[in-house]
């Protein structure tokens, strides 16, 4: 299949795209290498580009005669969204939406979304099945939200499939060690305590203490990215034109900031400085999925099923590339 993946530098798209490839598929990746890297991916699949390009994405549309797309470009900080909104919305919906409808004018035909479990919001129980009421609390979760909704409107009115994947925390690192996660700033919970561990960074600051969890921190479920990689890979082969899929992509359990810190400490052998500060705006207590539907329809299922297997792919990649990918 001819796949256009946008964003696909970043951290999940270049583990997906490293599986496509392994899988026959042709593959072109469009990124800004704003936040994605050269060397995720290989040279001759990396063109760079930004999504406010539009006639740059209908030439890669039509010169390269492409029938589905994987969507990852898109601003992914909740922090940050509650902070700059416009910025959030311009990015993740209203570029979002001039690429779809490129794909809708050239007729490609298949679309993979990445979501987030953020469009849930605080739940009403956990594990969150698709069924949950769909609520964001901060407008990173509103942008995925919106994105979802104008895909089941395209595929209702036009010969157009879609699959939304909502992730947990996506986590970890390429089983072989080539690639792995590398954000400047970084923001995701394991890297920040692999560094700290490593000396990198003076503490991993704690946000909250007083949630209403085991441990009184923010319980969330880590998905190993190369799971997640496999999710979409399932989603292509099942989506057909005109119709929508949605699913949680998580491996059912939650661990808690304290949890992963020690998880972090057990593998690295090294002591975590903490910082205990207050809650962070938009953050629920505990999110972590059912993944019932994922696996009952498209046979998927998490190979990394417990936070240590997580970390130590992580650890892997962070001891062999101190320095990212050094660019």
């Amino acid at each position: 299949m001819r796949i256009l993946v946008t964003g696909g530098a970043g951290y999940i798209g270049s583990h997906t795209v490293k599986q496509l490839l392994a899988r026959g598929h042709d593959v072109t990746v469009y990124d800004s290498l704003h936040a994605g890297h050269r060397k995720a991916v290989p040279a001759e699949r990396l063109v760079v580009g930004d999504l406010r390009d539009i006639d740059h994405v209908d030439q890669l549309l039509l010169g390269n005669r492409i029938e589905a797309v994987v969507h990852f470009a898109a601003l992914a900080s909740v922090g940050e969204s509650v902070q700059e909104p416009a910025r959030y919305y311009t990015n993740n919906v209203v570029y979002a939406l001039n690429l779809l409808d490129r794909c809708r004018r050239h007729g490609v035909g298949k679309f993979v979304f990445s979501s987030t479990c953020a469009v849930y919001g605080t739940p009403t129980a956990v594990p969150i099945t698709e069924a949950e009421k769909r609520s964001p609390i901060n407008p990173y979760g509103q942008t995925k939200l919106a994105f979802e909704n104008a895909l089941s409107d395209y595929a209702a009115a036009y010969p157009i499939g879609y699959c939304a994947l909502r992730y947990f925390n996506a986590a970890g690192a390429a089983a072989d060690g080539t690639i792995g996660e590398h954000h400047d700033p970084e923001t995701h919970l394991i890297p920040l305590v692999i560094q700290a561990a490593m000396g990198k960074r003076p503490h991993v600051e704690v946000f909250g203490t007083d949630y209403p969890t085991p441990d009184g921190t923010c319980v969330r479920d880590y998905v190993h990215v190369d799971d997640l990689a496999a999710a979409h890979i399932l989603a292509l082969d099942r989506i057909a034109p005109g119709t929508g899929l949605t699913y949680n992509v998580g491996t059912g359990r939650g661990y808690s900031v304290r949890e992963v810190i020690r998880t972090v400490e057990e593998v690295t052998g090294k002591k975590v400085p903490v910082k205990e500060g207050p809650r962070r705006a938009g953050d629920p207590p505990a999110l972590f999925a059912s993944s019932d539907k994922i696996q009952r329809e498209l046979g998927w299922a998490a190979k990394y099923t417990d936070l240590k297997s997580i970390v130590e792919t992580a650890w892997n990649w962070h001891k062999s590339h101190p320095t990212g990918y050094g660019e």
